[in-house]
């Protein structure tokens, strides 16, 4: 027998040619593909409840997700009119249990017969007729010879994706696990260790050769789980050391720029301005000026919640590199936002003789000629700008400084594009969506980070509670009499138009009805993303001028918008938004010295109080009850980086700041939200490798430098941007 394992798949007993033209159109190919090819869940005995069990603790108030095993003894079609539901009766060793399926009838019906045996996972109900039912379950079908295996010996079955792909090769359950058992048998012992020995040996990890066979085929549940925890580590540790190459190339190999910092002219500046700097603030500016006076180029996140003051932080920096003699960009994700930020740094600056420019992607051909003739002779010190900065006919006379505020709206390519307009300028990056720790170590893990924690002393906190639609009259009667007061408000509504498809309120049909109605008398405007830039600059001009009282918006304003008498926001349908949109919408108010307040509607269900406690909640539980955890999080808290360590257990990291903008591949294993502790060895491990061996030469760090080459080579592209 060959130990090749990079033969075809076909030689694998089973297999065959038509089988694995099915498994190439999937991306397996090799023998090596397939052992790697794992199963997406399995079934354990313990796990395993009887009908009767289950019954038991549904009547005793039971909510969670079961696992059940039943042979189908009846299969039923019901009609009401035109709707369908199916329904699969099933029995176990102590009594009856059935499945309905309310959608996707026609697709159920076909796969079930008598005397076939599944193990069937759901949220259990007992109807009112006292049948235990569960609606739309997951289910896997099982050999009765391997549920005889199961029940007798309390072996772990593993159960495998299959794409319509492998469905169509004739590679139905039962063949799949029969094919991967003999993968497995035959050839996992041939497989060569991906991690040093001294690293396997360090973290007690499994070695690869026992780590596939227990992915497959695990002998309890304690060696799944080392199995799993070293696939994970493995892939965290080569995702670190991508982001330790980043950054050893970055402080190490390439010489920036040693800024000249004048104290006084510092000091100057920051007396000048109407308020004082929050702690915050001054630790941020001290690390931002060690950076600047480094020759090494800085490489810095900036990170604070909404109205924390991340801009002036970065204006004093922009200024001591201007006053050195360079140019500094400031890149913003809108043009509505880079205008915003052009009005009021013209403001800040308005004594200090800075020339300041504004490139945006719809201005007229010869304003946009003479601003870059501006930008090219060095005449415009401070460029504030959208993706138009990219353009090629963009060219820096002296470029120093990069500032990139809400940077997860660029890709690592957009901002390299950038970065290599200078001579290895120095970049400061801006969140003011606080980013969780584990992401911070993770995808951001080559940034220094500092953190403004605090708020201005003077801001209140802001009021926020949650509403029914019923409660609407009310509150349009609270906006009345607020304005009256000087209040202005938001109304915030998820979508321009109507949709049939979602039922939401669209911003234009409230807008015509509410000024006309329950705001009539109170000036009323609208904003919405499918004006041009300009248009909204207007309104929030207007809004900002207080010639409006009301602002019906959609999203548009979630980003960057001051207005210090803008008090209220209400948002419509918040069960809708993300957890991180809602908080960053709520930080459009209460910039000023008024209490503000924010209304969450949504409908009785969503915005019911409850516990937030997601580590001792299921997936299911936690899917279930997202838009309620959203509401009741937001009256909670107003802490942003507590927000998003729970918005990152909902949406995932996928979903939040995906490691696709930073440059580096997806986790196929990892959880940012449940690993932290397997991510804190695995970026010890390698950061400690590429501190004392950058280049991998070392004999134990050759298989390294393999593995990245084979595997991550368009990832180590990125390795000198930030």
């Amino acid at each position: 027998m060959s130990a090749n394992l990079s033969d075809s798949v076909q030689y694998i007993k089973s297999v065959g040619p038509k089988r694995a033209e099915a498994f190439s159109r999937i991306g397996i190919k090799t023998i090596r593909d397939l052992l790697f090819y794992f199963p997406s869940k399995h079934l354990d005995r313990t796990n395993v409840l009887s009908s009767i069990q289950v019954y038991g603790n549904v009547r005793n108030g039971y909510e969670g997700e079961v696992t059940i095993i039943g042979s189908v003894i009846d299969t039923e079609l019901i009609r009401y009119g035109k709707k369908e539901i199916y329904k699969v009766i099933l029995s176990d060793d102590t009594g009856k249990f059935e499945c309905v399926w309310f959608q996707g009838v026609k697709f159920f019906k076909n796969r079930f017969n008598y005397n076939e045996v599944y193990a069937v996972s759901a949220k259990p109900v007992v109807t009112r007729y006292g049948n235990l039912q569960f609606a739309h379950p997951d289910f896997d079908k099982l050999e009765n010879e391997e549920s005889r295996d199961f029940k007798n010996t309390g072996k772990i079955i593993p159960f495998y994706s299959l794409p319509k792909e492998l469905r169509s090769g004739n590679i139905g359950d039962m063949s799949i696990r029969q094919i991967l058992s003999n993968a497995v048998n035959d050839y996992a012992k041939f497989l060569s260790e991906s991690l040093p020995q001294n690293i396997v040996q360090k973290y007690q990890l499994l070695d690869i050769v026992e780590t596939v066979k227990n992915m497959h085929h695990p002998s309890s549940n304690e060696m799944l789980l080392k199995a799993v925890n070293r696939l994970k580590f493995e892939e965290l540790f080569f995702i670190e050391t991508l982001i330790a190459l980043r950054r050893n190339l970055i402080k190490n190999e390439v010489r920036g720029i040693k800024f000249a910092i004048n104290i006084d002219s510092i000091k100057s500046f920051i007396t000048s301005l109407p308020f004082n700097l929050t702690n915050g603030q001054k630790s941020s500016i001290r690390e931002i000026i060690e950076d600047l006076k480094s020759p090494k180029p800085m490489n810095r996140l900036l990170q604070g919640d909404v109205g924390s003051g991340k801009t002036i932080v970065s204006l004093i920096a922009a200024k001591i590199v201007i006053d050195s003699g360079y140019q500094v960009v400031l890149m913003a994700p809108t043009e509505i936002l880079a205008h915003q930020h052009y009005l009021s740094i013209s403001k800040f600056f308005a004594d200090l003789n800075i020339n300041i420019g504004l490139v945006l992607g719809g201005q007229k051909k010869k304003e946009r000629i003479d601003i870059l003739e501006k930008i090219g002779s060095g005449k415009t010190q401070l460029i504030i700008g959208t993706h138009a900065l990219f353009e090629e006919q963009v060219e820096f006379n002296n470029l120093g400084l990069i500032i990139i505020d809400e940077q997860h709206r660029f890709g690592v390519d957009q901002r390299s594009r950038l970065i290599q307009k200078g001579v290895r300028p120095d970049v400061l990056i801006m969140s003011a969506t606080p980013i969780p720790r584990t992401l911070t170590m993770s995808v951001y893990g080559d940034l220094d980070v500092s953190i403004i924690k605090d708020m201005p002393l003077d801001r209140k906190q802001i009021i926020t509670t949650a509403r029914t639609e019923k409660a609407l009259p009310k509150i349009y009667e609270f906006i009345r009499d607020k304005s009256l007061d000087g209040y202005q408000s938001f109304i915030v509504y998820p979508l321009v138009e109507e949709s049939d498809k979602l039922e939401l309120k669209a911003a234009e049909t409230y807008y015509h009805k509410l000024k006309d109605t329950e705001l009539q008398g109170l000036r009323v405007g609208l904003i919405h993303g499918k004006m041009k830039w300009n248009e909204k600059e207007e309104i929030m001009l207007k809004f900002a001028q207080h010639e409006y009282d009301v602002l019906i918006s959609t999203t548009v304003i979630e980003v960057g918008i001051d207005v210090p008498n803008a008090n209220i926001i209400v948002i419509n349908d918040a069960f809708r938004f993300g957890l991180s949109q809602l908080h960053q919408l709520r930080g459009r108010v209460g910039r000023g010295e008024q209490q503000a307040y924010c209304v969450l509607i949504g409908n009785e269900n969503n915005i019911r109080k409850m516990k937030i406690d997601l580590s001792g909640m299921s997936r299911t539980q936690i899917e279930l009850n997202r838009s309620r955890i959203r509401i009741n999080a937001m009256m909670n808290t107003s802490d942003g980086f507590e927000l998003s360590e729970i918005d990152l257990k909902l949406r995932g990291p996928g979903d939040l700041f995906g490691t696709q903008q930073s440059g580096l591949p997806r986790f196929n294993f990892a959880d940012l939200t449940e690993d932290f502790e397997i991510l804190v060895n695995a970026k010890e491990a390698a950061f400690s490798i590429i501190e004392t061996d950058p280049k991998l030469k070392n004999d134990e760090n050759v298989i390294i430098r393999e593995i990245l080459r084979n595997n991550f080579r368009d990832h180590l592209a990125y390795s000198s941007i930030a």
